[in-house]
């Protein structure tokens, strides 16, 4: 019988610094009205703290996710990570996410492809499963955006939040699970959204410190069109190739970056906004944990078969989409 991988528990972790619109407007030149009409943000969380990197909400996400699932950190064989802003260029995050929840007889790895990574993530994990390699996979979306989002910026530090997120992938027999994926890359989008220093090219110095190249660097307006199109495109695409009308959707999950871009994709597959997880509102973009934590949110409305379409956008250019169909009721899931 044809094996897929299933998505069979989520976890997840907000910090508990809330940082709202109204305290922006005492930081750089903005305010409520003008985040909300343009973004459709009202607060994001903020991880405070020394020595608190991605990590530390990955290690909280997954180790919720194991308390409701009952499942044994020893019997994990994989743990991906996706992340843009990992502790430390090596080791992997993920190697200290796993070593945090105790998950001692898995390999794990980074995965970066900016906010598209959760998805390749997902489509990664589900290779292992479905080729019968592995049984259990967790997928972890983690991302500290605030410490690479310049404060003074008000283009930029309206946009961003800090938050963790995680799945369990096991094997499936009954056509539930990752059915379908339309992953892109467009390297020509890098001087549209990046980050300008760090990396070997381009080496901390005190140089690229005072100019502040280690922070978020986006051209807004081609970025917002380009998202638009793509992620819209891309959600679509995967609905026509598994003939699945707009009536056929339980839920769209978005990648949750502006609200106006969320609009545009659901407009363009035909869906109603009761059908669109939003959560945008009260945590920003929080890059890759925004859909793994739209599934969290809503894990008590998701029903055994429900139809599901995962899009997301991300810089340099990435993006994609997913098509799964949900494997339990997630209203007799307990709360830990």
């Amino acid at each position: 019988m044809k094996i897929t991988a299933a998505i069979t528990g989520v976890g997840a972790y907000v910090p508990d610094y809330v940082l709202t619109n109204a305290e922006l407007e005492r930081l750089v030149d903005t305010n409520d009205e003008w985040i909300m009409s343009r973004t459709g943000i009202r607060e994001r969380r903020i991880l405070k703290g020394d020595n608190q990197g991605t990590s530390v909400m990955g290690i909280k996400a997954v180790q919720q996710l194991l308390d409701k699932t009952g499942t044994n950190p020893e019997d994990v064989e994989l743990l991906i990570c996706a992340t843009t802003t990992p502790d430390v260029l090596f080791p992997a995050t993920a190697n200290i996410i796993s070593n945090g929840v105790g998950i001692t007889r898995a390999f794990s790895y980074d995965l970066n492809a900016a906010c598209s990574s959760f998805l390749f993530a997902l489509a990664t994990a589900a290779q292992f499963i479905q080729a019968g390699t592995y049984k259990k996979v967790i997928v972890v979306g983690a991302d500290k955006m605030s410490a690479i989002v310049d404060y003074t910026d008000r283009a930029n530090c309206i946009l961003f939040g800090d938050a963790a997120a995680a799945v369990l992938l096991e094997p499936s027999t009954d056509g539930f699970g990752i059915l379908d994926h339309v992953l892109r890359t467009d390297g020509s989008g890098e001087s549209y959204l990046h980050q300008k220093a760090g990396g070997s090219r381009r080496p901390p110095s005190h140089a690229t410190v005072d100019n502040k190249e280690h922070y978020i660097y986006q051209e807004g307006a081609t970025v917002f069109k380009f998202a638009v199109k793509s992620m819209a495109d891309v959600a679509a695409q995967v609905m026509e190739r598994n003939h699945l009308s707009k009536d056929d959707v339980a839920w769209l999950v978005p990648h949750q970056a502006n609200k106006r871009i969320i609009d545009a994709t659901a407009n363009r597959m035909g869906v109603g906004p009761e059908k669109v997880m939003l959560n945008i509102d009260r945590y920003g973009n929080t890059t890759n944990a925004t859909i793994p934590l739209c599934l969290a949110d809503y894990e008590s409305q998701l029903h055994r078969g429900d139809n599901l379409v995962l899009a997301a956008f991300g810089g340099g250019f990435t993006w994609g989409s997913i098509y799964l169909k949900w494997a339990y009721d997630g209203d007799k899931v307990a709360v830990s």
